[in-house]
C-alpha cells in the first residue's frame, strides 16, 4: 500500500515537472493549445458578461426613453403609471461601487426606521424611539406611514410598502374631531398619497387624497380666498392660530398648489386647482416690485401684515412653489406667470444675500421693514437647490451667477453641520462679520431636518459635482452616529453636547433619507426631466398644462 502510493506520486510528479515535455515536443505543443483554449474561453465569458450588462443597461434606458414618449401621449393615462419600474428595476445597474455602497447604507436606515416604526407605532404619526411608543401629532392620520409610502416603493422595499397600503385601504380613517393644519395635512398626507399614486398606479391613494382635500377645501372659502391655516376634519370649520393675530401665513397659504393642481389634473375635477391658483392671482395683484412677501397675510382683505421678509420658517416653500408649478407644468404659457413671480422674488433675494468676513459665508438674512437681520434658519437651505433648479431658466449670464450663488449658499449650510461638535446642523445660525468666529449656531436643536441634503441632491444632479455627494455622505455619517438609537432614529436637544431627544420626525423617512438615497442613485432615477417633488420631497408626475393661465391678470402677468 506504501510503495503503491510511494509509486504513484512520483508518476504523477513527472507530468508537472518543464524537463519532461522538453523531451517530448508534441506534448509540449498539446500543452500549449490547451492553455490558450482555456484562457479563450475565460476571456469570452467575462466578454459576455461585460456585453450583457451593456446591453441590459441599454435595454434599461430604451425603457425609460419608451416610458417618456408615453407620457408625452397620453400625460393623464395610469398605464403609464403601472411601468414606471424607474426606482425598482434600476437598483441592480452596474454604478460607480462607492456610490452603490452608500445607498444601500442609507437602504439600511430606512429599514431600520421603517421597522422600528412598525414595531412600536404602526398607525400612528410618529415614533418616540427613546420610550418605544407612537404619537398622534397630527391627529392620529398615520403620518409616517403616509409620508414614507414612496421611500419605500423608491428603495424597492416591496413587502414594507404593501403593508403599508393595506393598512391605508383597511384603516386609515380622516374622520376624526380634530384640528389639522391646512399646510402640513397638504404636503405630508395629500401629497404623499398622491406621490404614491403616481408611482404605483394604485388607485385607494388616490381615492384617500381625494377625500382628505374634501375635507381641506372649505379652509378656502374667505373673502380673499386667501385660506385659513387649521380646519376641523370633521365639521369643517376653519380658523387661524391664535398667535398670528387671526393673519394667514404665507407659507402655509402658498404651498398647497403643487399638490391640489395635481389632484384635478388626476381626478379630472377642476375645483381643487381652482382654489389653490386664486391664492396666486389674489398675491399677484399686489405683488411687490421685490416679490419679497411678509409672513402674515390677512384672509379677509388679501392684504400683508407689517411682518418678518423671510426664506426660512413660515415663508420658504411659497417661494419653492412659485418655481415648481412652472416645472410641474412643463414650463408652458399656462404656468409661466408663476416662473415670472419667482424670478421677481429672485431679484428681492439677491438685496438679503450678504458675505461674512474673514470667512466668506454667504447667507440670506431676514428683513423687518428697512432692518436687516443677521440670522438663517438651517430650513432656508432649501433656497440653494431652488436657486440651482431655477437657473436653467435664464439666460447664459444669468444662469451662471445664479448657479455660482446656489453653490455659495451651499457652502455655507454644509458649514451648518461641520462647525458643532456633533457635525450636525443646529435650527438656525447667527453671522458676525469681522469677528475671529463669523458664524455661531443660535437655537441648538437639530431635528433630523432634510433641506440641506435636498439642496447638495440638486447641485449634484445639475452639476455633476461629486464634492456634494461626499457633503452628503458626511452629513449621513453624522445621522449615523448621533441618532441611531436601538429603535429608529431621534433629534438632538442640543447639536454641542449631543443630549438626545425622543422624536422621530416623520420627514427624516419622507426627505432626509429619500433625498441621501437619490443622491447616491443613478441620475434617472427619479428624474427631474419626469418628477417634481413637492416641499416634503414627494415626487409628482410632470405633466404638460395647456390651459388657459390663471394668474396673470395683474401687473406681473
Amino acid at each position: 500500500m506504501a510503495r503503491t502510493r510511494s509509486s504513484s506520486s512520483s508518476t504523477t510528479w513527472r507530468y508537472v515537472n518543464p524537463a519532461y515535455y522538453l523531451k517530448r515536443p508534441k506534448r509540449l505543443a498539446l500543452l500549449f493549445m490547451a492553455f490558450v483554449s482555456v484562457s479563450f474561453f475565460v476571456w469570452d465569458r467575462q466578454t459576455l458578461v461585460r456585453e450583457h450588462e451593456d446591453e441590459l443597461f441599454k435595454l434599461k434606458e430604451e425603457l425609460l426613453q419608451l416610458q417618456n414618449q408615453l407620457e408625452e401621449l397620453k400625460p393623464d393615462d395610469n398605464i403609464v403609471n403601472k411601468i414606471n419600474t424607474t426606482s425598482k428595476n434600476l437598483d441592480d445597474l452596474p454604478i460607480d461601487p462607492i456610490e452603490n455602497q452608500r445607498r444601500l447604507k442609507v437602504k439600511d436606515a430606512m429599514v431600520h426606521a421603517w421597522t422600528s416604526y412598525e414595531k412600536y407605532a404602526w398607525g400612528h404619526d410618529e415614533l418616540q424611539p427613546q420610550s418605544k411608543n407612537g404619537v398622534d401629532s397630527f391627529g392620529g392620520l398615520g403620518a409616517t406611514l403616509i409620508d414614507s409610502l414612496d421611500t419605500l416603493y423608491i428603495m424597492g422595499l416591496d413587502e414594507e410598502f404593501q403593508r403599508a397600503k393595506e393598512w391605508i385601504t383597511n384603516s386609515l380613517d380622516f374622520n376624526k374631531n380634530y384640528d389639522a393644519s391646512v399646510f402640513e395635512t397638504t404636503i405630508r398626507v395629500v401629497g404623499g398619497l398622491l406621490s404614491a399614486y403616481d408611482l404605483s398606479g394604485e388607485h385607494v391613494f388616490l381615492e384617500k387624497a381625494k377625500d382628505i382635500a374634501d375635507r381641506l377645501l372649505p379652509a378656502w372659502d374667505t373673502p380673499s380666498g386667501i385660506p385659513y391655516n387649521i380646519i376641523n376634519l370633521v365639521n369643517g370649520n376653519p380658523h387661524n392660530p391664535g398667535w398670528t393675530g387671526g393673519d394667514s401665513i404665507l407659507a402655509d397659504s402658498g404651498t398647497e398648489q403643487l399638490e391640489f393642481i395635481a389632484l384635478s389634473q388626476r381626478t379630472g375635477d377642476p375645483k381643487y386647482q381652482q382654489k389653490v391658483e386664486n391664492v396666486i392671482r389674489e398675491l399677484n395683484k399686489t405683488f411687490p416690485a421685490d416679490g419679497l412677501l411678509p409672513i402674515y397675510i390677512n384672509p379677509h382683505k388679501g392684504t400683508t401684515s407689517y411682518s418678518t421678509i423671510t426664506f426660512g420658517a413660515m415663508g420658504d416653500s411659497f417661494y419653492e412653489y412659485l418655481l415648481k408649478v412652472w416645472i410641474q407644468g412643463n414650463k408652458t404659457a399656462a404656468v409661466k406667470p408663476y416662473r415670472d413671480m419667482w424670478e421677481t422674488s429672485m431679484k428681492g433675494l439677491l438685496t438679503l444675500v450678504r458675505r461674512t468676513e474673514p470667512s466668506s459665508f454667504a447667507y440670506i438674512s431676514e428683513k423687518i421693514g428697512s432692518s436687516l437681520i443677521d440670522k438663517m434658519d438651517e430650513l432656508a437651505c432649501f433656497a440653494p437647490g431652488m436657486i440651482a433648479l431655477g437657473s436653467s431658466g435664464y439666460g447664459p449670464d444669468e444662469s451662471s451667477k445664479f448657479l455660482n450663488l446656489a453653490e455659495e449658499l451651499a457652502w455655507t449650510c454644509y458649514n451648518f453641520y461641520q462647525s458643532t461638535p456633533t457635525k450636525l446642523a443646529g435650527e438656525n445660525y447667527f453671522f458676525h462679520s469681522g469677528q475671529l468666529q463669523d458664524m455661531s449656531v443660535g437655537t441648538s436643536w437639530n431635528i433630523l431636518r432634510p433641506e440641506t441634503v435636498e439642496s447638495l441632491f440638486y447641485l449634484w444632479r445639475l452639476t455633476g459635482n461629486k464634492t456634494y455627494q461626499e457633503w452628503g455622505w458626511d452629513i449621513f455619517q453624522a445621522f449615523e452616529k448621533n441618532s441611531r438609537v436601538e429603535s429608529g432614529y431621534v433629534g438632538l436637544k442640543d447639536v454641542n453636547t449631543g443630549v438626545k431627544d425622543n422624536m422621530m420626525q416623520s420627514f427624516f423617512l419622507a426627505e432626509t433619507l429619500k433625498y441621501l438615497y437619490l443622491l447616491f442613485s443613478p441620475p434617472s432615477v427619479i428624474s427631474l426631466d419626469e418628477w417634481v417633488f413637492n416641499t416634503e420631497a414627494h415626487p409628482l408626475r410632470i405633466v404638460t398644462r395647456v390651459d388657459s393661465p390663471e394668474v396673470s391678470n395683474s401687473k406681473q402677468g
